[in-house]
């Protein structure tokens, strides 16, 4: 699975973004995709992921309310719309996919990976 992760940049604190992830290889809908971010100096967290078939669904704690995962089968495609953001939101987001379950959130886990979009939130 090849993953292109597109739709950072810098946005104010409370505004919006909506990430993109296209998945081309095999076959996308065997796989639980997921959104990870990266601080700087941090270590890479779990933030989202769904699974296929049925959209379940698992969130970050900080993120719930506030991020919406989805994904588009049509596309192969996997979003994240995050509303409400934070200047703590800032990092390096990736997405990722598994054949795993949506419980999955140590990123070691997961076997591929997007080269991922860069995500500024100013105060």
């Amino acid at each position: 699975v090849q993953l292109q992760a597109s739709g950072g940049g810098l946005v104010q604190a409370g505004g919006s973004l909506r990430l993109s992830c296209e998945a081309s290889g095999r076959t996308f809908r065997a796989y639980t995709m997921g959104w990870f971010r990266q601080a700087p100096g941090a270590e890479r967290e779990f933030l989202a992921a769904i699974a296929w078939p049925g959209g379940s669904t698992n969130y970050r704690d900080s993120v719930k309310g506030r991020f919406t995962i989805s994904r588009d089968g049509a596309k192969n495609t996997v979003y994240l719309q995050m509303n409400s953001l934070r200047p703590d939101d800032t990092g390096v987001y990736y997405c990722a996919a598994d054949p795993g379950s949506v419980r999955h959130t140590l990123a070691r886990s997961w076997q591929y990976w997007g080269q991922g979009t860069q995500v500024t939130v100013s105060s």
